[in-house]
């Protein structure tokens, strides 16, 4: 509820790879304050969090940023600080007709204002540990992918030289069996198709790891 101001004071981060702008909306109706650049990094950060929370008596204060590429360190960051943080999706946060002008300033300043306003609409975070498993779950996703265009390659390379293997189940034993005894004419295609079954054999290492 914008009117009951729940926290002492609202702030807006623009949050890029190297560097996070800020911006302070105060209980009330003034302009949110720009505070400049700092960092995006933890020890900076956790020094933004100490000023603030000094500046404000130690009361609860609530920092809000745009979901992005950066994740949500900082999410975990501020809520372990005893702080509250909401992280927004891009395209949940209402514009002005005419806002086209986008500057890390305005950005940071827009964010803390419509904080405080109860505007923004935040996102679900996952836990560490969830995030944990999602970048688990996109790795194995990755080898599957490696794996597949390994074996693609392979049975391209054999195909283009007539080699059909006689077997109905491919990538089983017996297969890969058959491919140790595939000989060529030149030596250099025997060190290609070496190459080709090492790497089928370390991508599906990997997914099976």
């Amino acid at each position: 509820n914008a009117a009951s101001y729940v926290h002492a004071a609202y702030i807006g981060l623009d949050v890029h790879k190297a560097s996070i702008s800020v911006a302070v909306a105060e209980a009330g109706r003034q302009t949110p304050e720009f505070r400049g650049e700092i960092p995006n990094e933890p020890k900076a950060i956790d020094k933004l969090i100490r000023q603030m929370s000094e500046r404000f008596d130690g009361q609860p204060l609530l920092f809000s940023y745009e979901a992005g590429p950066c994740g949500y360190g900082v999410y975990h960051q501020v809520q372990a600080s005893g702080h509250d943080c909401e992280v927004v999706a891009p395209t949940l946060i209402p514009r002005r007709a005419g806002d086209r002008v986008k500057t890390d300033r305005r950005d940071a300043q827009m964010l803390a204002r419509l904080s405080r306003s109860g505007e923004l609409t935040p996102v679900w975070v996952p836990t560490p540990e969830q995030e944990a498993i999602r970048d688990l779950t996109r790795a194995r996703e990755d080898m599957k992918a490696i794996e597949l265009k390994a074996r693609q390659r392979l049975n391209a390379f054999l195909l283009r030289h007539g080699k059909a293997y006689p077997g109905k189940s491919k990538w089983i034993p017996a297969h890969f069996r058959w491919l140790e005894t595939v000989r060529f004419d030149t030596p250099v295609q025997q060190i290609v198709l070496q190459e080709y079954i090492e790497a089928v054999r370390e991508a599906q290492r990997r997914v099976a790891g």
